[in-house]
């Protein structure tokens, strides 16, 4: 033996060691790691006291960054929140809590969490499995452990942001030690979170401050590089092609849309959402100034901004959605006796405020209001997201979405939804629409182009999946894909038919099942068309299909995760609860993904 490979192999960790060292070290936080490696370091220079070995590493502590958030939204303050403790010199881990090891919460000495809220009151889809196990026997005391904790949601929700209230409740249940008062924040967020950012950084500087230069931020896993564009500096783009898709006969008005992305370098990947900023609808403005007896002109401020209160109502504010907390002012405002006992009661106010516009509820309980102070009770106005119908190696430099027009009938007067409206009915073919990428690394296609793919998209739900049709296309996949699609008709209503018959001609789509349900006495749904093809659909979850789900989430998602369940429980012959378990291992591995709204 040479003496350069003695030298090698005396000084390189054997197998066993090498092994032991990995599962050791596997549950460290970040500044365990440097711990460890400062003692080592210093070991490697002779016997170190169990003094010196404490005392050794000067590293400043870590703050760790964790966001659950189901369209972006959190993400995004979660992002500003780790740009502005990293310029504040703290060193930061900055994670989606799908990334996250929850064993590691022992280990951590300062942790932030941004959270929304799913549905009814549930965690995103990347927060379940952090969600179980901190409410599960496994979670660990906490008692070293500071935290704050910033919750989005939307009032108009019942369980107004539930997730935040969760983590915030069972980490000090844990022992953990609240530096800063758990902040909820409604869908008009912007100025209330930042607000906590600065706030926090600032009272965590002091302890958390490294004395060196601080290290860059730990980016989270699947994180693509930033456009210069974004919900804050959203791209002007034009409107190329506004198709209707429905028949003239169908109940529905769904819409194809074309957006050219122009020069703006914007890009997306298969699974993404769109963000669509919109003006109201002047018509609808003038309406709502003259049923208040204001003046168009009168000056207002929002946010810092004068404005007319015409522009202000175009421009900024939120007027085709209601919020349960204007049912509450405006209660207030008019002392109307119906509309004060709708208010007093949290349910009656969530569903009136969902099925009346501004407008409508002023007409209702006519009332004197002076413009400021109306304006000051009014949301501003928020992109609305879409899922994105296209794959960018098939359309370039344009972006399609699929949009089911909002509109129903008030007093002889059709009322539209804001970018619904906006963009089927008031921007002509040609204008401009300030839109942004929401990335959304929670719903993507399986990297290994062999491995089969369930799609199961009722409605405008079938968006993402025509874009991962185009994508499979364009990458020459291999593997098998179902789509299971669903809506009221099918000569009205079958969204991109000649498209999913092209794809089922050339044999890139597998197989696909349709249920329209209202062709037939009986209605008929996905969720049935999945039960009565169940063998099948267990023999593809047992070759490594993943599964994806686009829709609804209240009723159709739900269903569907009940027929899954139906479906794993009897053909593997297992009980609900390990059927249950079956599903949840397969969200782990990413395998089981869903967009649902």
């Amino acid at each position: 033996m040479l003496p350069e490979q003695q030298s090698s192999n005396q000084t390189m960790l054997d197998t066993n060691q090498l092994t032991s060292l990995q599962q050791t070290i596997s549950t460290f936080s970040p500044l365990q790691l440097a711990w460890a490696s400062g003692y080592l370091a210093a070991k490697s220079e002779g016997p170190v006291s169990a003094v010196a070995a404490v005392a050794a590493p000067s590293v400043a502590a870590t703050l760790t960054i964790l966001f659950a958030s189901q369209t972006g939204n959190a993400k995004g303050v979660a992002k500003q929140l780790a740009d502005a403790a990293t310029a504040a010199g703290i060193n930061v881990n900055f994670k989606n809590v799908a990334d996250y090891k929850a064993k590691s919460l022992k280990s951590e000495t300062h942790l932030l969490i941004v959270a929304s809220t799913n549905g009814e009151g549930e965690a995103p889809d990347d927060a379940i499995e952090f969600h179980e196990f901190l409410f599960s026997k496994k979670a660990p005391k906490l008692a070293d452990l500071n935290y704050s904790v910033l919750s989005l949601g939307d009032s108009s929700y019942e369980f107004f942001c539930q997730t935040g209230k969760d983590f915030d409740t069972r980490l000090a249940e844990l022992g953990a030690k609240r530096v800063a008062d758990r902040v909820d924040c409604d869908v008009d967020y912007d100025d209330e979170a930042s607000a906590w950012v600065k706030k926090i950084v600032e009272s965590l500087k002091d302890d958390l401050t490294a004395s060196a230069v601080a290290a860059p931020v730990a980016q989270a896993a699947g994180a693509v590089v930033e456009s210069q564009y974004s919900k804050e500096n959203p791209y002007t783009a034009e409107l190329a092609t506004n198709q209707k898709i429905t028949g003239r006969d169908s109940a529905k008005d769904v819409r194809h849309i074309e957006i050219d992305l122009g020069e703006s370098g914007l890009t997306y990947q298969t699974g993404d959402a769109l963000g669509v900023y919109f003006e109201n609808d002047a018509e609808l403005a003038d309406e709502l100034i003259t049923a208040l007896s204001l003046s168009a002109d009168e000056t207002v401020d929002v946010a810092g901004e004068s404005l007319s209160l015409k522009q202000a109502l175009v421009e900024k504010l939120e007027i085709t959605q209601t919020a349960p907390n204007f049912i509450e002012f405006w209660a207030g405002v008019s002392g109307d006796e119906k509309l004060v006992e709708i208010a007093s009661d949290k349910a009656s106010a969530r569903e009136y405020s969902a099925n009346h516009q501004i407008v409508d509820v002023v007409k209702s309980a006519p009332a004197s209001v002076e413009a400021q102070a109306f304006v000051a009770a009014l949301r501003k106005v928020t992109p609305r997201l879409y899922s994105i119908a296209s794959s960018q190696a098939e359309v370039e430099e344009e972006v399609h979405l699929t949009v089911g027009v909002v509109s129903y009938d008030e007093n002889e007067t059709t009322r539209f939804g804001g970018a619904s409206g906006f963009l089927s009915q008031r921007l002509e073919e040609g204008g401009a629409v300030k839109v942004f990428v929401e990335h959304n690394n929670n719903f993507r296609l399986p990297e290994n182009d062999d491995t089969p793919v369930i799609m199961v998209g009722p409605g405008t739900g079938v968006a993402p999946f025509r874009a991962f049709m185009q994508e499979r296309e364009a990458r020459d996949a291999g593997g098998d894909n179902w789509m299971f699609f669903g809506d009221q008709t099918f000569t009205q209503d079958f969204l991109y038919q000649v498209e999913w018959q092209g794809y089922l001609k050339s044999g890139l789509l597998t197989k696909m099942d349709v249920a329209f349900s209202r062709d037939q006495a009986e209605k008929v749904y996905v969720q049935q068309r999945i039960k009565e093809n169940a063998a099948e659909v267990y023999a593809w979850l047992e070759r490594g299909a993943h599964v994806y789900i686009c829709g609804d989430a209240n009723r159709m998602a739900k269903d569907v995760h009940t027929a899954l369940i139906e479906v794993i429980a009897e053909q593997a012959g297992k009980s609900a609860e390990e059927a249950e378990d079956y599903l949840k291992a397969l969200r782990s591995a990413k395998r089981y993904q869903r967009d649902v709204y």
